[in-house]
């Protein structure tokens, strides 16, 4: 995958009415070591995941390690989730070039953009402009982002952020529930986000269960990540359940355009 193809590499995806399917991989050794990340990120590609986001809200100094063994063991794009400057690697295919629109410090909205935008230059990624909207309950994202989180039943709230990310340029916007969530975003906020805009919506946060990842697709998420689930599984069944999810999620977009 070159470093220039991963936009449309989704997009083309996306336009043959089928979502989306990323897998996030937390460089945190306490997590796994870049080894087994290497082995998670084989077994995810083989349940039929699209692509990989690489990043976490507190553990930095071993990304490059981590992106390498993904990259050796794999050949889908990787892309990076940084949650500050810290979160970049030369060795990466692109960047969620993203602004945290509900944060509550300037550092998140625009300042660490401002700081890595030189280096994403020159590290030759390919970014990719993205709105990310955190809401109740937030997680480790939400307190690192130091974000004014979205109210579950306020999803005319999350609509509005969507709207202007829209019209400010960006290239799409994530609902994001926080890692290890009790619950997905509510779909009702889904399907209102989506009703709204015409970039892709991705959703992560919460997504356990083929049940969960019909549903959110079926409000209108164009993209599905999955971490938490990915990190509690994959290694103990060889990516079985991720595959179970991942399947489940891609008929159902099938489903969709047959239906149309």
């Amino acid at each position: 995958m070159t470093k220039t193809k991963v936009w449309d590499y989704l997009m083309n995806i996306i336009n043959n009415d089928l979502a989306v399917h990323l897998t996030l991989i937390d460089p945190d050794p306490i997590k796994q070591t870049a080894q087994d990340a290497g082995i998670i990120a084989k077994y995810a590609a083989e349940a039929g995941t699209d692509a990989f986001m690489v990043g976490g809200s507190t553990a930095y100094g071993f990304l490059d390690d981590t992106v390498k063994e993904i990259k050796e063991k794999t050949e889908l794009p990787v892309i990076l989730f940084p949650g500050t400057v810290g979160g970049l690697s030369k060795y990466a295919d692109a960047v969620f070039f993203m602004s945290v629109l509900n944060s509550r410090n300037p550092y998140y909205i625009v300042r660490a953009q401002l700081i890595g935008a030189r280096a994403v230059k020159e590290f030759e990624l390919e970014p990719i402009g993205m709105a990310y909207l955190v809401l109740e309950p937030g997680g480790t994202a939400g307190y690192m982002s130091e974000a004014q989180l979205i109210p579950r039943n306020k999803p005319q709230i999350a609509a509005a952020y969507a709207l202007a990310a829209k019209y400010i340029g960006f290239k799409l916007v994530y609902l994001e529930a926080g890692s290890g969530a009790e619950h997905e975003a509510p779909l009702e906020m889904i399907s209102t986000v989506a009703s709204l805009i015409d970039i892709p919506l991705i959703v992560g946060g919460g997504i356990e269960n083929p049940e969960q990842a019909i549903a959110v697709v079926r409000a209108g998420a164009d993209m599905v990540v999955q971490g938490t689930f990915v990190e509690k599984t994959v290694l103990k069944d060889k990516g079985a359940k991720l595959a179970k999810v991942i399947s489940a999620m891609k008929k159902e977009t099938k489903a969709k355009k047959l239906n149309k």
